[in-house]
């Protein structure tokens, strides 16, 4: 067998790996987005380096966008086969690939009139609402633990991945030549103590393991004083300066975890008497999804459901999907919170709102997860003092602050404690993915500390037979 890496290799999205058996048997391991990256995303987005037409089967560890963005392309350009994922990535997907099909092409009629102006030419959608469509109607739901065979040759089972609502390892058994072996992709790992979701669950011994490396050099902040500091930050601007609060994040786990923080802090008494807007149609949808699929929620959460039946709801907090009372907000003079996707301030109507309140001095922006280098939410994170939005110069005047802790990739030490239920001896390879050079460097020295070996960093579009 071999396996080729088209995404998500020395970089942290567009996570798309293909396995392709002795037999001619293919089986692509997600299909991501590039986010983030400039002109070299873009021109990755536009161009697979694979026929997708003769892709026969995709298994999809969960629905965030850098690992399913790209589908509605592959089913443009011809794929047809069975999508498989968990119940819960199944109902994510339905949302947030129609939303990505309408946020580029809405997107794009912004860029397209500044391209217009310049003589260049107007840029085309990667894939239309149509496509969405159509690939949703190829997913297969699959339950945690149960074995799925796709034919005589290979077979998987999803584990608990903990990182988003449905997120799975994916555990893969391989016979081929009269020979078996295991090989499990760990999709995003996610961590232990999450506010919402079940801690990443052990997955059976594999002989490879494709491993993601997205915080393999770095520990994150301990979550308990979290809370605390989101507190702070919300007094401080909205109290204090009287300005708005404007917080980046993705439409699905990050912005109910915020919601769920803020109904806490309400529910106690602590949380300051202002408005709190959920501005995202897709958070709008993800939060009724999150509400169904409590298969996925940790004792946390469910002995706090207990007394508060609806951990996402609280007085003064709306949830906003109608245009035009989202552009109501850029009028609005008093202090607020607004939460709205997407997370790296890449796209949707987040850049709206950092454009509209980025030169107040009494307005802060809270990043609270990890952003793609290139990306907005990266250069703001950087202390940029200037920002490109929609292809005009921005001076950063209001504050940046960043709670790292929020972040749902599991740090290096919690990915190693992940990875115990190895013997690492047994483990033949393991290639590292989603994460930057340097970073998987780091993390590859951590890995061989821990007692694996043989440990590879493939490049973008390597092919390694195992």
């Amino acid at each position: 067998m071999k396996i080729q890496f088209f995404g998500a290799a020395q970089t942290v999205t567009g996570s798309k790996h293909l396995l392709a058996l002795e037999s001619g048997f293919t089986v692509m391991l997600d299909c991501g987005l590039f986010q983030g990256m400039g002109a070299v995303g873009q021109q990755r987005n536009r161009t697979f380096g694979f026929d997708a037409s003769n892709i026969q089967s995709v298994i999809l560890s969960h629905a965030h966008i850098d690992h399913s963005g790209l589908l509605p392309k592959l089913y443009a350009e011809g794929f047809r086969g069975n999508i498989y994922c968990t119940p819960a990535t199944a109902d994510l997907c339905g949302i947030m690939l129609r939303d990505s099909a309408f946020i580029q092409e809405s997107d794009l009629k912004f860029v397209n009139k500044r391209r217009a102006k310049r003589g260049d030419q107007p840029l085309e959608p990667l894939y239309t609402l149509e496509d969405a469509e159509g690939v949703l109607e190829l997913m297969i739901q699959v339950n945690y633990l149960n074995e799925f065979a796709i034919n005589n040759e290979i077979s998987f089972n999803f584990t608990d991945q903990g990182h988003l609502l449905g997120s799975a390892a994916v555990n893969i058994t391989i016979t081929e030549s009269k020979k078996q072996f295991k090989l499990t992709f760990t999709g995003d790992i996610g961590r232990p103590n999450d506010q919402i979701l079940r801690g990443p669950e052990k997955f059976p011994q594999a002989d490879y393991i494709i491993c993601e490396s997205t915080y393999g050099n770095r520990l994150h902040e301990k979550q308990a004083g979290a809370e605390e500091r989101l507190l702070e930050i919300v007094k401080d601007t909205c109290v204090r300066k009287k300005g708005k609060l404007i917080i980046p994040a993705f439409s699905v786990d990050r912005t109910q975890e915020l919601v769920f923080a803020l109904d806490k802090m309400e529910s106690a008494g602590v949380l300051p008497r202002i408005k709190v807007f959920v501005d995202s149609p897709l958070s709008v949808n993800a939060t009724n999804i999150m509400r169904k699929h409590r298969e996925c929620y940790n004792d946390h959460i469910l002995n706090y459901l207990k007394t508060d039946e609806d951990p996402f709801g609280f007085d003064n907090l709306e949830y906003i999907s109608n245009v035009v009372r989202s552009k109501e907000l850029n009028d609005l003079k008093e202090p607020c919170i607004i939460i709205s996707s997407s997370g790296m301030a890449e796209a949707g109507r987040i850049k709206h709102h950092i454009a509209n309140n980025i030169k107040n001095k009494n307005n802060t922006i809270l990043m609270v997860g990890y952003c793609s280098p290139g990306s907005l939410g990266s250069e703001l994170k950087e202390g940029k003092g200037e920002v490109n939005i929609f292809g005009e110069m921005y001076p950063v005047i209001a504050n940046v602050e960043s709670i790292d802790s929020y972040s749902a990739h599991a740090d290096y030490l919690e990915m190693i404690d992940y990875l115990e239920c190895q013997n690492s001896k047994s483990v033949k390879k393991v290639f590292l993915v989603h994460g930057e050079i340097e970073t998987q460097t780091v993390f590859k020295k951590h890995l061989e500390d821990a007692g694996f070996h043989n440990i590879e960093i493939p490049a973008y579009m390597q092919s390694i037979e195992i």
